[in-house]
């Protein structure tokens, strides 16, 4: 496939993602984030330790 071709299928793409209308879930993100800060915490590094500049 030509450079012509690709770039006219990668356009069209972008816009089919920038103008059509998707329906986003917006408490199936928020749980999805609140779950990805939950693992954070129990990483077993007091705090004190991660906020001190390396030597």
């Amino acid at each position: 496939m030509g450079r012509g071709r690709q770039k006219a299928k990668q356009t069209k793409v972008a816009r089919e993602l920038k103008y059509t209308s998707q329906h986003m879930d917006i408490d199936a993100l928020r749980r999805e984030l609140s779950a990805d800060t939950s693992h954070d915490e129990g990483s077993g590094v007091p705090h004190d330790q991660e906020s001190e500049p390396a030597r």
